[in-house]
């Protein structure tokens, strides 16, 4: 198979030098539309292909895999999750899957660190009482929030993402804990004045922020879940970067209009919009999945796609390959 012959199926708009340098290296087909394809055109596109240009939005799961015919040899994941596509029966097709680790670290890190700067200190309250015409000058007792120094982090899942939080957390003089199933390297935990917990429940009632960077999986499906949730202090708040799936979305709403969670900071929920409850709570920051959203991230992506697909046209081995069981991401347990 020569790299003149690899036929690409791109399954979403992406940004408009990184379908030019696919259609120069490949038999590309583009999509023009920015939304999901669906199910019956998600087929038909991945029978009629060498190599998938899949994204988020794109479910490739068994019976995807079972219905598209054998031409399918590589999908190339646009992002670093891939919860998405069931990785096992792709590899018992014969598929390759791909995706672009570490190039949305940066960007993650910085938005999970706006939002845990942004609760606290009441942010977007103070944006909105501007809107709404309610600042009638500065005054010692109105819209008070909390410092950040000194408080205690607990980071669910310290991998790459998780890492480069705590490293912003210190400049910030916040205290970093972390939870995994194992400790990560001594060298790195003492470079980062970490503590690790065993335990996630000790953990949790511990600490004074939380922040979800741990990979959803079967096992990480409500890792926060009501009774965990429930361990937090009051005065405690939850932020979440990585998979709305993740945290138990109605208990944690519940939870916050009771008064026995401090406020959130959501850039991922759990069905896709956010719980209605959390919409309307003054005290919680919603943002629409923008972690990623940068133009240097999805240019960095689309490069590694291209590189991904590059090696598989030249018939070597993509340096990205999703492989089943590797911990790279350092997931916590869930106990």
């Amino acid at each position: 198979m020569t790299e003149k012959r690899i036929r690409v199926a791109v399954t979403r708009k992406l940004p408009d030098a990184v379908e030019k340098r696919l259609s120069d290296l490949f038999d590309t087909v583009l999509e023009a539309s920015d939304q999901p394809l669906s199910r019956e055109a998600l087929i038909a596109r991945a029978k009629d292909t060498d190599v998938l240009a899949a994204t988020l939005g794109d479910q490739l799961d068994a019976e995807f895999f079972a219905a598209i015919g054998d031409r399918l040899k590589l999908v190339a994941n646009f992002g670093a999750g891939t919860d998405h596509i069931d990785v096992a029966a792709a590899n018992a097709r014969g598929v390759t899957v791909t995706n672009t680790p570490s190039v949305l670290t940066e960007d993650a890190a910085d938005m999970a660190m706006a939002l845990i700067l942004a609760v606290p200190r009441r942010l977007v309250e103070g944006v909105r009482a501007l809107e709404r015409g309610e600042f009638q000058g500065w005054s010692p007792t109105w819209m008070l929030g909390h410092r950040v120094r000194g408080k205690k982090l607990g980071i669910v899942g310290l991998g790459r993402v998780g890492e480069a939080i705590a490293r912003r957390a210190e400049a910030f003089g916040l205290s970093v804990h972390y939870h995994n199933r194992k400790p990560i390297n001594p060298h790195v935990e003492e470079e980062l004045a970490a503590t690790y917990w065993d335990n996630l429940d000790q953990m949790l009632a511990h600490v004074d922020i939380v922040s979800i960077n741990c990979p959803y999986t079967p096992a990480t499906f409500h890792l926060l879940s009501r009774r965990r949730l429930g361990l937090l202090q009051p005065h405690a708040y939850v932020v979440n970067v990585s998979r709305g799936e993740i945290v138990d979305e109605a208990a944690l709403a519940e939870l916050i209009e009771e008064g026995r969670i401090a406020g959130a900071g959501l850039d991922v929920f759990e069905r896709g919009a956010p719980n209605e409850k959390l919409l309307c709570a003054p005290n919680v920051v919603l943002v629409p999945h923008m972690a990623s959203a940068t133009v240097e991230s999805r240019m960095e992506m689309g490069a590694r796609v291209i590189i991904n697909i590059k090696m598989f046209a030249d018939g070597h081995k993509p340096q990205d390959r999703v492989i089943l069981g590797l911990d790279s991401d350092r997931e916590p347990k869930n106990d």
